[in-house]
């Protein structure tokens, strides 16, 4: 047994997958009672590392001491035995059973008889989320609650372990602002208790409110590791990407064209949905939209490629109308629909990168007998990957495999290669880093200098007045204002989204 201080010690840790070094030879090092951000580029190897600490990943190399003690996982079942425990990015609960059922699942506690006590189940987890000041039912059916409770439920989850270290890998990816406090708050609880969390997360101003350390990595190593204290926001980024990035933005100097889009009255066949949008879009502009969870900003824009069906209102793309629009004519139509979620709804995950570009345009490499130029297919797939400079040890490769940024540019790549006049981006940094965002920001802007046109949906402010020629804003389903770039302060996106005058 060990005394060194730190409740965690991974020394040496080394992992390899097909063709890439995840992870040479990585040491990092947790205390108690604190919280441990792990920062870096997507591809940097965090998640990566934490899935070896958590049983999910047979290392390579290297070995792990918990509390003193040497220990090996096999699953995720025995780092949880050890005392740790981990919230996912990505859910993982069973939708049609309650959340005390999830909970416990696999854990339950039994009778005297050896059945499942479900009294017990229900009073235990009553209990567990009131400590966490948790609202919902211990009866309630997980699938019928929003992402963000669900989210919830995986942190309540997580803590029931009692756990000596809880990693929570982007915990606030689909959080709301009170929700992220509310957060916050069981993070300082479980600090106090000298519990300690390892924090991943791309929001560097959640670092500098919550973290006491912050570990950099870059390319499968450790760059160092700092007490937040001692970083600031550029010295943070140059660390995670190796250069300086001296400004957040390139700049958006595009020439401004004609109008190719024009939405009329346009309302959801939902009535709890948007109704009567009206705007219009130009040729070289990227157009932003504004609002706060539940503005309706992403019905609006599935409504625009025909995901959604639409009650009334007129669509018209180069001044000539659509009539009940749906994707394959929006397609034919010149438009392309980077989605919000690109795990749910964007990537196959279990299908190669040359599969996952080509898929929109299959149609264009057919021979004069309908079938697919499988050879021209995929020069093109690999071309317009090169074009966005995708990471990726081969075409091949399941797209599930690469990073989130890399996988954004795939999704981008595909609809580039449908050669859109506009393209509509829904949250499209969402969940990567830095240096990714400010490429996929480059490539928004080289875009737009070609005449494109680009409809831009973002939660982030700053990446709306950044990026933006023009903001509209919605509330509650309801366009409430549009701002030109120079009149985008953040107060006043903030007072149309809340309709406070």
């Amino acid at each position: 047994m060990e005394e060194t201080g730190n409740v965690l010690e991974m020394r040496g840790i080394t992992k390899n997958f097909p063709g890439v070094l995840a992870l040479d030879n990585v040491d990092f090092r947790v205390k108690p009672g604190t919280v441990h951000a792990l920062m870096g580029e997507n591809g940097a190897g965090k998640s990566t590392l934490v899935k070896c600490l958590f049983g999910m990943y047979k290392m390579d190399g290297g070995k792990i001491i918990l509390n003193g003690r040497e220990c090996h996982f096999n699953s995720a079942a025995d780092a949880m035995g050890a005392g740790v425990s981990m919230i996912h990015q990505e859910l993982s609960n069973v939708p049609q059973r309650s959340v005390a059922q999830n909970i416990w699942l696999g854990r339950e506690p039994l009778n005297r008889f050896f059945l499942i006590d479900h009294r017990k189940m229900f009073e235990d987890t009553k209990t567990l989320l009131k400590g966490l000041n948790f609202d919902f039912n211990p009866a309630t059916r997980m699938g019928s609650l929003s992402i963000s409770r669900q989210q919830g439920c995986e942190i309540a989850k997580a803590v029931s372990y009692n756990a000596s270290i809880v990693v929570m890998d982007e915990p606030t990816s689909s959080l709301t602002e009170n929700e992220v406090n509310h957060l916050f708050e069981i993070i300082k609880q479980l600090r106090s208790r000298g519990v300690a969390i390892i924090y991943i997360s791309h929001k560097m101003e959640e670092i500098f409110q919550i973290a006491d350390d912050v570990t950099v990595m870059r390319d499968g190593r450790v760059v160092g590791t700092f007490p937040v204290k001692d970083l600031n926001g550029d010295k943070l980024i140059s660390l995670m990407v190796g250069r300086d990035i001296t400004h957040r933005f390139p700049p958006v100097d595009s020439e401004i064209g004609d109008v190719c889009l024009e939405v009329k009255n346009l309302s959801a066949a939902n009535p709890r949905s948007f109704r009567n949008i009206s705007f219009k879009l130009r040729k070289g502009e990227i157009l932003g939209i504004g609002g706060l969870v539940g503005a309706q900003r992403t019905e609006l824009v599935e409504a625009i490629f025909g995901v959604r069906a639409v009650s009334s209102g007129e669509i018209l793309v180069n001044g000539r109308s659509i009539k009940k629009i749906r994707p394959e004519e929006a397609i034919r139509a010149g438009i392309g629909l980077v989605t919000e979620d690109r795990r749910s709804s964007g990537i196959f995950p279990l299908l190669n990168v040359t599969v996952n570009t080509a898929i929109a345009s299959l149609g264009n490499y057919k021979t004069k007998i309908g079938i697919l130029d499988h050879k021209k297919l995929s020069s093109a797939a690999d071309s317009q990957n090169r074009q966005l400079k995708t990471k990726t040890p081969s075409m091949t490769t399941l797209v599930q495999n690469l990073s989130g940024g890399n996988q954004q540019k795939v999704i981008l790549s595909r609809w580039l290669m449908t050669l859109p006049e506009i393209l509509i981006m829904d949250e499209p940094t969402r969940g990567i880093d830095v240096g990714a965002k400010y490429e996929i920001y480059t490539i928004m802007t080289e875009l737009v200098r070609q005449g494109k046109a680009i409809i831009m949906v973002s939660s982030e402010m700053p990446e709306l007045i950044g990026m933006s020629h023009r903001i509209m804003v919605l509330c509650a389903g309801q366009h409430t204002g549009t701002l030109d770039k120079k009149d985008a302060a953040q107060e006043a996106i903030m007072r149309l989204a809340t309709r406070f005058s």
